[in-house]
């Protein structure tokens, strides 16, 4: 039996988890890290908690399995994207702590870019808003704060960790990974010069750019020699496991934060709704393009409920709390905790609650958490219809993600879309999607067709609430996130 293991570097956690021949999830390892929060709207996490959980769950998880590195075909990686990691080629030491895709320092450089017209520049060329979410803007600033960049590196995460599993041999991102650091031109497949001069970014520090699935190198750290062939971002990877391929197919993953993409084909939509075009994936020196929508707090803001209120003591409490809450109270909370994502793109606004009276409690609380979930996908989802998306019933969501295992969740999912979800069999798309791309590298895996007819669902969810309900509910949600709006819309 050849394994494909599969490395999830996330926002909370890292896992490692190996793949049969079959592409069934055979074992797995998780470890959670700290976050840091050094100010208002800064996240960041320690480089070496980032390594060293890679690390030692990939070592546990071949122990724990009974397996060496000889029976490992190949690694592929996914990652939580746009986080920013800066380090010195001698000696392997980051220069600053990473700065989590969720950060928000860069907002002011943001309006800068804006008001001097240049955004218009960034989305032409890469796709992407001028907003503190990308790896641009926080590379410019860990740049700032140095003395000398003359030795120093840029990577994502996964351009980390794969300098440091080959010893520093491969200094390499993917299509996707560098379609999210608004430094790298969609259309042309480079880095692009203009950016990267108004950044002032040296572009002989970025990585080198390949397919999804590529030659990444080779490492040792495991008790023997184990090819690195696939790489994607976390999002993209799950459209990937998802087997999104065809266009006007589209997925969502509820983790720490949710991310809808719609795969639009060879063509790269500009969005005329502040949604994203990026690439989806890249095989064979051709991207497959997508249209994103972004939404920073998913299964943060249940986090939030039990780490800062307190009011659990496990994630999976959510569901019962929410099914318990009194029906007759309308709470809404929006999670604008870093500020808001897609479509409003609103960097300064933060997070309120709407409608509480003296019976509000912690169920009424977790029920509004969990809709809120619902209701900025449905956000998304109307933003992607403006910009020609097909309409509701027209085609199915498919949901992967750790809050798509909610049953409550999902199907609330379904009522305020008014259309159908899908919850596969396994719902570690992200990983599954990364392992797909390393083991069909490695000639372990089928092709991509034949990959899509292995995709298989659970749970089908069906709108139970008329429209007249569900569009109510969702001008309530609206209103509610006018009130914490800074930006005018």
């Amino acid at each position: 039996m050849k394994y494909v293991l599969a490395i999830d570097q996330g926002t909370t956690s890292t896992r490692a988890i190996l793949f049969d021949e079959a592409m069934h999830p055979a074992a797995s390892a998780q470890q959670e890290f700290e976050q840091h929060f050094p100010k208002s709207g800064w996240v960041e996490h320690a480089p070496d908690d980032l390594l060293n959980t890679t690390v030692q769950t990939c070592k546990d998880v071949i122990k724990n399995h009974g397996i060496t590195a000889s029976d490992i075909a190949a690694i592929g990686i996914t990652n939580q994207r746009e986080t920013t990691l800066v380090w010195d080629k001698t000696t392997g030491k980051a220069v600053h702590n990473a700065i989590v895709w969720q950060d928000r320092r860069t907002a002011p450089f943001c309006a800068e870019l804006k008001a001097e017209g240049f955004e218009a520049e960034i989305t032409h060329r890469t796709g992407l808003l001028a907003d503190p979410y990308f790896s641009g803007t926080k590379l410019r600033h860990i740049l700032q704060t140095v003395d000398s960049t003359e030795n120093l590196l840029f990577g994502t995460v996964d351009s980390f960790l794969i300098w440091h599993l080959t010893g520093g041999a491969v200094h390499a991102t993917d299509a996707t990974n560098a379609s999210r650091t608004m430094l790298y031109n969609i259309r042309k497949g480079c880095w692009d010069k203009t950016i990267c001069a108004r950044f002032d970014i040296p572009m002989h520090k970025l990585p080198d750019v390949r397919d999804c699935a590529a030659d990444f190198g080779t490492t040792t750290q495991f008790g023997g020699e184990i090819p690195i062939l696939g790489v994607a971002g976390d999002q993209q990877a799950a459209t990937i496991g998802q087997a999104c391929f065809e266009p006007g197919m589209m997925k969502s993953t509820y983790g720490t934060g949710c991310f809808a993409l719609l795969n639009t084909g060879d063509t790269l939509v500009s969005s005329k709704n502040r949604l994203l075009g990026t690439i989806a994936y890249q095989l064979d020196g051709k991207p497959t393009y997508a249209l994103e929508g972004s939404i920073f707090v998913a299964g943060a803001v249940v986090q939030w409920l039990r780490d800062g209120l307190k009011f659990l003591a496990d994630a999976s409490e959510s569901q019962p709390m929410a099914e318990a809450a009194d029906p007759e109270q309308s709470l809404y909370l929006v999670p604008a905790f870093t500020g808001l994502g897609a479509p409003y793109w609103d960097a300064e606004s933060r997070g309120a609650i709407f409608g509480l009276t003296r019976n509000s409690g912690p169920n009424e609380f977790a029920r509004a958490a969990l809709e809120s979930v619902g209701y900025q996908t449905r956000d998304l989802i109307e933003a992607m219809q403006a910009d020609g998306a097909p309409k509701d019933g027209e085609n199915v969501l498919r949901v992967d993600g750790g809050m798509a295992a909610s049953d409550w969740t999902m199907q609330f999912l379904a009522d305020i879309l008014g259309a159908e979800v899908d919850r596969p069999t396994v719902l570690e798309t992200t990983a599954l999607g990364a392992a797909w791309l390393a083991g069909m590298r490695a000639g372990l895996y089928p092709s991509q067709a034949e990959f899509a007819k292995t995709w298989a669902g659970e749970t089908r969810f069906t709108p139970k609430i008329s429209s007249e309900t569900s569009d109510a509910k969702y001008a309530g949600w609206r209103d509610a996130v006018s009130r914490v709006l800074t930006t005018g819309r």
